[in-house]
């Protein structure tokens, strides 16, 4: 459970840091967008520092990581951009949550 908790931190932090950037990057005030683009850098930061002090083996948290970040972006792409997943990136994202449970369960 610790391993997952990393893990989702981690996901969180990357999705969030790249809508703030990609909201900085459309921002017409130039003092907004340096402010944006600082924090989506820090996230992006604090996002490789919480996936680099999970206490396991990377290799091992793949599955989880990738199936977990989708969601993450998902979800962020709802709130920051208001875009509602078509059918292929919901057929494509259960395939990814279903790869994912084969690489993290299969023993």
């Amino acid at each position: 459970m610790k391993m997952f908790a990393f893990v989702l931190v981690a996901a969180i932090l990357e999705a969030s840091g790249d809508a703030i950037l990609r909201l900085a990057l459309h921002h017409q005030s130039l003092p907004s967008r340096v402010c944006l683009f600082l924090l989506g850098s820090v996230l992006l930061a604090l996002y490789g520092t919480s996936l680099n002090l999970a206490p396991v083996d990377f290799a091992t948290v793949t599955g989880v990581y990738v199936a977990t970040v989708f969601v993450a972006f998902q979800v962020n792409s709802y709130l920051f951009f208001h875009q509602i997943p078509s059918p292929p990136i919901y057929v494509g994202g259960a395939l990814i949550i279903s790869g994912a449970m084969v690489v993290t369960l299969w023993k």
